[in-house]
């Protein structure tokens, strides 16, 4: 896709940018990039994604804005509150960058309306809050051969990592996550809280995996874990493989 005048301007940075460069942003301009939650997660990876010009975003959510959002859910402000949160969502993308298409799926992900939803997309970040979500959408997505950029956080700490089963040897989520954590509830951010900025670092990760996955550029965290603990400002690596079938 050609870039206009004012999209040049914009995307000067880029542009310039070794490895990047037109090339890299117009392929960024012609992707269709799907998040999965409007929340803490999504909301700094949409900011990202629609500075960076993905041309067209899809948000799925179908909660609405509260105050407890507020703390973390920057795409949204104190105004929003007791709106859809796909929509507060798009007006802020379409502050930010004109030149974007965002789609607003105001919805929950389920098996019946996730598999037409995520076979539109050519990438998925997933920014769920729960394991049966989480899952659906890996399943999903391996199966429709699409990238998965997966985020989580939990108090003080975040990890991701970049799904691609589908691919040469690569390990799915069912190798990370062999079976559902015990006890889900007592760790929701309802429950025991979450520390801002931590969505902000993790979100912003899954941002810049979709846009190196999409430009082509460095290697994307296929059979990595990245861990971030915010406590002590340090990052970590777990590899992973495929698991042997039983």
């Amino acid at each position: 896709m050609s870039l206009s005048a004012e999209e040049t301007a914009r995307y000067a940075r880029h542009i310039v940018l070794k490895r990047i460069g037109g090339v890299g942003q117009q392929r960024l301009k012609a992707a269709k990039v799907l998040i999965i939650g409007a929340g803490g997660l999504g909301s700094p990876a949409l900011a990202y994604l629609a500075a960076a010009g993905i041309g067209t975003i899809g948000i799925i959510d179908d909660d609405h804005v509260s105050l407890s959002n507020l703390q973390r859910q920057i795409v949204h402000r104190t105004s929003d509150e007791g709106i859809a949160k796909v929509a507060s969502a798009q007006r802020f993308a379409a502050d930010l960058n004109p030149h974007i298409t965002v789609n607003t799926h105001q919805m929950r992900l389920t098996a019946d309306n996730g598999d037409a939803l995520i076979s539109t997309y050519d990438l998925v970040l997933d920014g769920s809050d729960n394991f049966a979500t989480r899952k659906l959408v890996a399943d999903l997505c391996a199966q429709h051969q699409k990238p998965l950029v997966a985020g989580a956080v939990t108090l003080f700490d975040g990890n991701l990592t970049v799904f691609m089963p589908y691919q040469d040897d690569n390990p799915s989520f069912d190798d990370l996550y062999p079976a559902a954590p015990e006890n889900e509830a007592q760790f929701s951010c309802e429950e025991v809280g979450i520390l801002g900025p931590i969505t902000g670092v993790i979100g912003s990760l899954q941002a810049l995996e979709a846009i190196k996955l999409i430009t082509k550029v460095g290697a994307p965290l296929v059979g990595e874990l990245l861990v971030y603990d915010g406590l002590n400002a340090s990052t970590s690596k777990m590899k992973y493989r495929r698991r042997a079938k039983a």
